[in-house]
């Protein structure tokens, strides 16, 4: 049984945390050590809540005695599988309770959950599962309420006594207002990430909200844009043209993510991406990075038309333009509606680049800076005149694409 004087410590040191920017894995294991210490027989719990993530629809933390914490992300889908529905979750959202006790052993044992049986033959005694709900909150097209579900399981023969699930109870609502701030920030850092790019939301989350707030930098810059994107858009249904184009960003947009670029825009059907550095050993990694992409998305490019091609379906053409060089990277627009991108020559030529590859029948084009990096994969295709630069520019293919 837990003192309660301890337990009260414990309330107010959740609530140091929510006053702080707590990080919800470490509040919540620091949590499960200080109840573990105050007596409370705990062996596993787990914390879960609905999140806003392109990819995830909930993401829960797992703590077991003596073992390292692990975090888990859930994805979305679109049905609802047989083991959630026969959940103690899913039965407390259905229903409004707000806890589940089943007693795993003895005489008072209830089973009635596939959960509570898996959890018996583990040798577990108790299972207690309480939530709170949160109001006015940003999650709201999930399945879950907006809140947190706890679960506190004990291997003690005789499980949790009256008086650990009191101060289990007692301690939940100051918990749930310590893990509302980690949350919130976690959904934050989601939407700005995906909406703006990792720098760029890193950026605006650090305070840069400003017309005109922004830095100069460096940058290799990755503009891939498809080609009679117009003419597909007007002879295919809507439906069937968002699932090119979708198709067509996986190719073009997410091999730059994968080598540690980051997509700024999608400009209509137009990727514009970049890969930062700051000094001469870190621009030798982006450009390598940037070229490792490129053939990623070239082998990516010729699966997925082969597979739509196989399915009937109408495939794609694009062309991308590298450059690399300085940039001003910050918010532009009005003060109202503000987007955080990049402008400058660089990011010109390299559109300018892009559209060059029409004319020599060439999916990539680069300049000699990059080229000269990774010589081995790129051959000259002479100077040419970019449009808006005065001089003749010198471009290069990559080496294997061009022979073929």
């Amino acid at each position: 049984m837990a003192d309660n004087a301890i337990i009260n410590e414990i309330g107010e040191w959740l609530i140091d945390q929510a006053l702080a920017e707590p990080e919800v894995t470490e509040i919540f294991k620091q949590l499960c050590c200080r109840l573990y210490s105050a007596g409370i027989p705990l062996t596993r719990a787990r914390l879960l809540w609905p999140t806003l993530h392109p990819l995830f629809q909930a993401e829960t933390v797992l703590w077991n005695l003596n073992e390292e914490i692990e975090m888990e992300q859930f994805s979305h889908r679109d049905d609802v599988s047989p083991e959630w529905m026969a959940s103690p979750y899913e039965y407390i959202m259905r229903t409004g309770v707000e806890f589940v006790r089943r007693k795993l052993v003895g005489e008072n044992a209830l089973l009635d959950f596939p959960v509570t049986k898996d959890f018996a033959a583990e040798g577990f005694t108790d299972y207690f599962l309480n939530s709170t709900a949160f109001h006015s909150t940003a999650v709201r097209n999930t399945r879950m309420d907006s809140g947190i579900f706890v679960s506190w399981a004990s291997k003690r023969p005789n499980g949790f006594s009256e008086d650990d699930i009191r101060s289990l109870q007692k301690i939940q609502r100051r918990f749930a207002t310590a893990v509302k701030t980690g949350v919130q920030k976690r959904i934050a850092v989601n939407i700005t990430e995906t909406y703006l790019g990792r720098h760029a939301g890193s950026e605006v989350l650090d305070g840069a909200i400003k017309l005109g707030d922004g830095r100069e930098t460096q940058a290799v810059v990755w503009y891939a844009d498809m080609r009679d994107s117009t003419a597909l858009a007007e002879a295919m249904a809507p439906a069937h043209f968002l699932e090119l184009l979708n198709d067509y960003f996986e190719c073009t947009a997410a091999p730059a993510i994968a080598h540690g670029g980051e997509v700024l825009d999608f400009i209509g059907d137009a990727v514009l991406a970049i890969f930062p550095y700051d000094s001469e050993k870190v621009r030798q990694q982006a450009i390598r990075c940037a070229t490792l992409a490129l053939e990623d998305t070239l082998r990516a490019g010729e699966r997925i038309n082969a597979e739509r091609a196989a399915a009937g379906k109408q495939t794609f053409r694009y062309g991308i333009g590298l450059n690399c060089g300085p940039l001003m990277f910050g918010n532009i627009g009005v003060p109202s509606r503000l987007a955080f991108s990049v402008i400058g020559p660089t990011i010109n030529q390299a559109e300018r680049i892009e559209n060059l590859t029409k004319d020599l029948d060439v999916r990539v084009l680069t300049t000699r800076e990059i080229a000269q990096a990774t010589q081995d994969r790129w051959v000259s295709m002479g100077e040419h005149g970019l449009k808006g630069v005065h001089h003749a520019q010198e471009v290069f293919g990559l080496r294997a694409e061009v022979k073929g």
